[in-house]
Order: C-alpha cells, then structure tokens, then sequence
C-alpha cells in the first residue's frame, strides 16, 4: 500500500439526456473544463501570477489525483495581490478559444454570485443551477472555470461575522434589482469596493479566504484558513498534468469538509468516505458542447 495511491472507483454520471437520445456525462464536461484549466495554468505560470484549485477540487487531488468524478466544476483561487495582473494577462495571452468575465471587464457580472470571475469556453453553453441570480454578461454562458480571489481576512472572528453581517444585509436587495433588471452598477462598485478595503485593512493578519463580498457562507462555516496552510502553493497531481493547490492541503480539507473527508483504506484498496446518496452533480442545468445557444 501506497498512501499517494488514489481512489480508483469511477462512474459515469448523467448530466443530461438529449431528444435525439446522446447523453452528456459529467466527465465529458470535466474534459473540457480541462481544457480551460491548461489555459489559466498556462497564462498564470507565463506571467508569474499565483493560483491554487481550492475546495472540491482540491478534495479531488488528494483523493483521486484528479476530478471527484460527480464534481461537475473547478474552482480556482487568486491571490488579491495579483489581481489586477491577472486580468491584464489574459487580455494579452489569453487563448481566442476562451474568454473570462468579471466586473472589471463588464459591469453587468453579479458581483455577489460566488465567483470573482468567470472564464469560459467559445462553442459552448452552460446554463447553472442559479434561481436568484442569472449570467448577466452579454459575451456569453459557455462552459466555464470559476476563480475568486483569496484575501486577507481579520484575525477577529468577531469583527470577521459583523462584516459578514453587512454583507448578508445587502444580499437581498442586490437580488431583488438585479431581478428587476435595474441597472445596479454603482451598488456593486460599492460591494467591491468594501471588500477590498477590508482585505487591505487586513494586510498583516494571519488569516486569507474568499472576499468578504461572498455572503453565501454560513455563519462560523466561513472557510477561513491560516496564511501559512495556503501558501505557498504547491504542485499536485490532477487528471495526468499538475496544478497548483494548498501548501498544506489535509489540514485545510479537514477543517473545510471535517475530518472524515479525506479517502479511506479498507485493508485492500482506497474508498470514498462520503455517502452515496450525495454523490451527485449540482451546478448543471443545461449543457451543449458544440453550440453557444440553448436548443428550444
């Protein structure tokens, strides 16, 4: 026994049943996830800009040195510091074959979605799982790699929930305009803007996560990690290539999922420890991998 070895167990889960009887699995999306991850790992390590895949995608490295195979996306952080470096090099070297979104480049990106950005794959079409907030972006809904940036956060649980507080007090009437389809781009200068200024008040704590933009994280759940866990990044084996994750990669899983995440050896082989019934894709909607519009 090997403790690098990975969990082997594979199957292939339906994403969608199309009228003339194809199936999408998910793995045929995580195949062209792929392709836009060698992109963003590419333009990242050509301009020296710091990235780590975090959450179910860094539970895939442990466990299965690549995709959990229901995991139907990838989620990729970067650091606040590299931020604005980040956009410009995909202005500049950015494959055609892929384009991002993000409210710096377009006003209509809901700021308090989740992601930070969006970058997404011409020829395709991804409609997610989202009942309050739609993609607002004219340039398109193609299949897509979410990336936040990852900030300093306060040291003061305390001081960390009141922000968290203002932020969740926003969240309704965000979604309520936004709905209505009034324009709301100063009320999301707004956000961003707050959430920048609490990470830059925060430069010398110990402590980075999401921005304090995202209000979707239950209170005392929010996945706030030690400095010296992330970084620095390190390379890991994931789907054949290797991608950048947590410096300390167990400790940040356990204390993101609990301590019961991580793969099982049962005397022969590697098992999954969560339970079947939660073995499930959930972001997917509708899909096409060779059109950019949804067939009626």
């Amino acid at each position: 026994m090997e403790n690098n070895d990975c969990i082997k167990e594979k199957d292939d889960y339906i994403l969608q049943k199309n009228p003339d009887g194809t199936i999408i699995t998910v793995r045929d999306l995580q195949l062209q996830v792929l392709e836009i991850m060698d992109e963003i790992h590419r333009v990242c390590v050509k301009n020296n800009i710091h990235y780590g895949l975090i959450a179910g995608s860094a539970l895939g490295i442990v466990n299965y040195k690549g995709f959990i195979p229901w995991d139907d996306d990838i989620d990729v952080c970067v650091v606040r510091e590299d931020w604005d470096k980040f956009i410009e090099a995909l202005k500049k070297d950015l494959d055609p074959k892929f384009y991002f979104q993000c409210f710096e480049v377009d006003s209509k990106f809901n700021v308090i979605n989740g992601p930070t950005m969006k970058i997404r794959k011409r020829g395709t079409y991804l409609e997610e799982v989202n009942f309050l907030l739609k993609n607002r972006c004219k340039s398109g809904n193609g299949i897509f790699v979410d990336v936040i940036i990852y900030d300093n956060r306060s040291d003061s649980k305390f001081n960390d929930q009141v922000h968290q507080i203002f932020m969740k007090c926003l969240m309704p009437f965000y979604v309520l305009v936004d709905n209505l389809h009034v324009p709301h781009k100063a009320f999301s200068h707004f956000i961003m803007w707050y959430a920048k200024r609490y990470g830059r008040k925060n430069k010398n704590s110990h402590r980075v996560s999401q921005p304090i933009s995202v209000p979707w994280e239950k209170f005392l759940k929010d996945p706030i990690f030690l400095k010296e866990d992330v970084f620095p990044f390190k390379l890991y084996d994931f789907e054949g290539r290797k991608y950048y994750s947590y410096n300390n990669i167990e400790k940040i899983l356990k204390e993101w999922y609990g301590p019961n995440c991580l793969k099982k050896w049962n005397g022969t082989k590697w098992e999954e420890t969560l339970d079947i019934s939660k073995r499930k894709p959930k972001h997917v909607a509708y899909i096409s991998l060779n059109s950019e519009e949804k067939n009626k």
